[in-house]
């Protein structure tokens, strides 16, 4: 009676790795589709080849009960589509400002200087919004 518990706790614990890996991986297959799709046209030809043949293969990789294989085309997916999150973080960051201050320089114009304190009063309104 013990080993068929054992046996059923293994085979839960394997099913459930699986179900967790191939959501993850089917997760980042349509959020790489979809920022392909809206970002795809700024890569190099060979890095958007790159991204969509490690798609195709994700997407073989759900259709299979493999979990090795699952867990492999997620990692390759992961790491082809390192350029685009590159192209995405490099546009977040917007051009440098005039000065070479940069976008988070920590001053505002007309705002107070670095270091300099200001008082403030603060009151909580709770629920009177």
């Amino acid at each position: 009676m013990m080993k068929e518990a054992e046996s059923n706790a293994a085979e839960d614990t394997k099913r459930k790795e699986e179900i967790e890996v191939r959501n993850q991986t089917d997760s980042l297959v349509y959020s790489t589709e979809r920022t392909l799709g809206e970002h795809g046209a700024k890569l190099a030809e060979a890095d958007k080849k790159a991204i969509e043949d490690a798609l195709g293969e994700a997407k073989e990789a759900l259709k299979t009960d493999d979990l090795e294989r699952m867990k492999r085309a997620q990692e390759a997916l992961t790491q082809a589509a390192h350029k685009l999150a590159e192209i995405m973080y490099r546009e977040t960051q917007g051009p440098p400002q005039p000065g070479g201050a940069g976008r988070n320089a920590g001053t505002t114009p007309g705002g107070p200087k670095e270091g300099e304190v200001v008082d403030a009063e603060f009151e909580d309104l709770g629920d009177k919004k």
